[in-house]
């Protein structure tokens, strides 16, 4: 095998600027984001590392690892606000470095290859930007990324121990992000013999093959159940129900109900993988690439991932765009082969030009010639400069002399343009989506003693940024009347719809909340009607 070593520098320069941006120009946002924290901070509060618990009460919707990996760095440094969020970071680049050396062992001769994988992958647009957000995803990636290395190792390399790894990755997924880790494994495992077929390797025992898969499954099953059993008996009758059946066959049984018709993620696939399926000749050239080198054992490999992801994440309604994460190294692989042996000729303009028509777009917007419409709207201001470093971006997407050259500085325009979203776009957002001013008053409440409400579906959005001890009660917000009646002292978060205004309130305190305002009140406001509430978890 040729030695082709990673390119750390690049790794590290993207690592620090997509790090770095993201500590700095943006909080963590409701609901998510701030529901996790509040999650992590909870048991580290407790001193419970076992059940997860949100506001009070045990939290089965998602397992915890995750959450191990924040209070590993807490333990390390104390608890902050930066480590949950370089954590992503941390992992995307975790994941670069598994998908470089897939490449080196898929393809052993192709030292361009495992060059332009990670580039492809470290610049593809829905991957730039989960990768500085406190998400499950990045992490299942990595987790996949594992499992996927083993299967590839005792197919090429025949070690036993490989299935050790393959067992690994799934015991890992499953605490991330539960049984989905499977959809994102058992494609590439039950389907070796495709994808095999025309290996120069030595010939599989497919019974050995199915009896590795079968012992991996196996020990991804124990490293599971070594948390979920004792978890579930520390949790009680209810979360041990959850984590065992709830959370598993009935999600999937709900999730066949096609709120989100079947080619919503084929549609979306130029976008998520922007610059990459976004030029012309480079899609036309993948499908001719995949035409001619069919037989290709590692571009199947990669084409057995990305596509069985697809198509079963297509027939489960519950669709969201960074579902796909895990399967964007198995694109990265694709395409990174592909412009490793035919780079496109010609220059790639369909991307460039939608760089530079939202760049025009934001300038216009932060001249004020245009208006902030839905969402942005709520931005107190925007910035005359909004649009300046997309237009930047899509003047280096259009530079370069040769291919290879083009690639690089395409790759360096979407990095350029997510950096600049982050810095231009979200930071007149802040206001609206920084929870540390209410959370902070409502963390002086509780410590005067005072009792505090909630009249919405709460999602914990201030339990971590106000480091509160204790959970706040939720009520209605037909309740608040009799809720403050009982509790004289008593305070409560309430929520204004947008347009709605606070004149007859006289609040303790308010901000700008997502699209709406939330309000502090007390006994003073009992007899005012409230606003709407918060979204459902």
């Amino acid at each position: 095998m040729n030695e082709v070593r990673p390119n750390w520098l690049l790794w590290l320069v993207w690592l620090g600027l997509l790090a770095g941006v993201a500590l700095l120009a943006r909080p963590a946002l409701p609901l998510d984001e701030t529901r996790y924290l509040a999650v992590a901070w909870e048991m580290w509060q407790r001193g419970d590392f076992l059940v997860p618990f949100k506001n009070g009460e045990t939290y089965s919707h998602k397992p915890p690892l995750l959450f191990w990996l924040i209070h590993a760095g807490w333990g390390v440094f104390g608890v902050n606000d930066w480590w949950p969020r370089l954590l992503s970071p941390l992992l995307a680049l975790s994941a670069t470095a598994l998908t470089w050396r897939l490449a080196r062992r898929l393809w052993p001769g192709a030292a361009d290859t495992a060059r332009l994988a990670p580039l492809v992958l470290l610049s593809s647009l829905l991957w730039l930007i989960y990768a500085e957000a406190l998400f499950f995803d990045v992490l299942i990636a990595v987790c996949a990324l594992i499992g996927l290395t083993g299967l590839v190792e005792a197919a090429f390399g025949g070690r036993r121990r490989a299935w050790a790894l393959f067992g690994l990755g799934v015991g890992l997924g499953v605490l991330a992000k539960g049984p989905a880790i499977l959809v994102h494994l058992l494609p590439a495992a039950l389907l070796a013999p495709w994808w095999l077929r025309h290996a120069a390797e030595r010939p599989v025992s497919w019974r050995r093959w199915y009896g590795g898969v079968g012992l991996g499954l196996l020990l991804g099953t124990a490293i599971a159940l070594a948390w979920a059993i004792p978890a579930g008996l520390s949790g009680g009758g209810a979360y041990r129900n959850a984590i065992f059946w709830g959370q598993t066959a009935n999600r999937m049984v709900e999730s066949f109900a096609h709120q989100r018709p079947v080619w919503w993620y084929l549609a979306l696939l130029p976008l998520l993988l922007f610059p990459w399926l976004f030029w012309p000749r480079l899609l036309w050239g993948l499908i001719r690439h995949i035409r001619a080198e069919g037989s290709d054992p590692g571009l199947r490999f990669a084409l057995v991932w990305f596509l069985g992801g697809l198509l079963v994440f297509s027939f489960i309604s519950g669709k969201q765009p960074h579902y796909l994460l895990p399967e964007f190294p198995a694109a990265a692989l694709i395409l990174g082969h592909l412009l490793a042996r035919q780079p496109p000729a010609g220059r790639p303009w369909a991307p460039a030009l939608a760089l530079l028509a939202l760049g025009l777009w934001l300038s216009l917007l932060g001249l004020g010639l245009l208006e902030a419409q839905g969402s942005l709207s709520v931005a107190r201001a925007w910035p005359a400069w909004a649009g300046l470093g997309f237009l930047l971006a899509g003047l280096l997407a259009l530079s370069g002399q040769d291919p290879r050259q083009r690639i690089r500085r395409l790759a360096w325009s979407t990095l350029l343009a997510v950096l600049w979203l982050l810095a231009a776009l979200i930071r007149p957002l802040t206001p609206a989506y920084d929870m540390a001013p209410i959370s902070r008053e409502l963390a002086r409440y509780q410590a005067e003693g005072r009792p505090v409400a909630n009249a919405a579906n709460y999602h914990a959005q201030f339990q971590f940024a106000g480091r509160l001890s204790r959970p706040l009660e939720e009520i209605g917000s037909r309740d608040v009347p009799a809720w403050l009646a009982r509790h004289p002292r008593g305070v409560v978060v309430v929520y204004l719809k947008r347009g709605q205004n606070a004149e007859g309130y006289q609040p303790l305190f308010s901000q700008p909340y997502r699209t709406g305002t939330a309000l502090l009140i007390d006994a003073r406001d009992a007899t005012v009607a409230v606003g709407g509430a918060e979204d459902k978890e």
